[in-house]
């Protein structure tokens, strides 16, 4: 009776593991019936549910090598720009260093000669005044126009109030200081009285 007890226990834990294994092995055919009949049940055959599954595959494949490719090309678009904003503002940085000697020009021939050796040396000054002008012009610099144009706080840097009637509110009336843009970045703003 204990052999037949003992027997049954075997019995059983071999019928457990087995059914372990089954089970594994259920699984993957569970799931692989599943499939079938998911094809079944649309009416397509295995190979028609892997051509589906291969096409989704491609469809990503596909979106992420556009997603990649715009990416790109914003890449260069912004490589572009930056490459011409450095041209086109080249001369920035020695157009700030002339100003402050263009402004010692302007405040030197603002002078009134009192005899011919000072008419000589400002009409000298003057020469090189205009060929300083000149070449920053050919550069892209040109002056802000101030007196007499409404207030702009984007070209101008108001220092002064008054009330002037020969001019109309918010008119700049006097230019202390001249300002200067570089095409069309504005390198100095002008400094200037405002009418009330």
């Amino acid at each position: 009776m204990a052999k037949e007890t003992n027997n049954k226990v075997d019995q059983e834990e071999l019928h457990d593991q087995q059914g372990e294994q089954t089970s594994e092995g259920n699984e993957e055919i569970f799931a692989e019936s599943l499939e079938d009949q998911k094809g079944e049940e649309s009416g397509q055959s295995p190979e028609e549910t892997q051509i589906l599954k291969l096409q989704s595959e491609l469809d990503e494949s596909e979106s992420r090598y556009l997603r990649l490719r715009a990416d790109f090309d914003n890449f260069r678009r912004r490589a572009n720009l930056d490459r011409e904003a450095s041209e086109k503002y080249k001369a920035q940085s020695l157009v700030t260093e002339l100003l402050p000697a263009i402004d010692n020009f302007e405040r030197a021939l603002n002078i009134e000669p009192d005899n011919e050796q000072t008419k000589s040396l400002l009409q000298g000054m003057e020469m090189v005044y205009r060929s300083l002008v000149e070449a920053l012009k050919k550069e892209g610099v040109e002056p802000i126009e101030t007196v007499g144009h409404e207030f702009d706080p984007h070209l101008h840097q108001a220092v002064m109030q008054g009330e002037d009637e020969n001019f109309g509110s918010n008119i700049v009336t006097e230019e202390f200081q001249k300002g200067y843009k570089l095409k069309d970045r504005v390198i100095r703003p002008s400094m200037v009285k405002v009418n009330q």
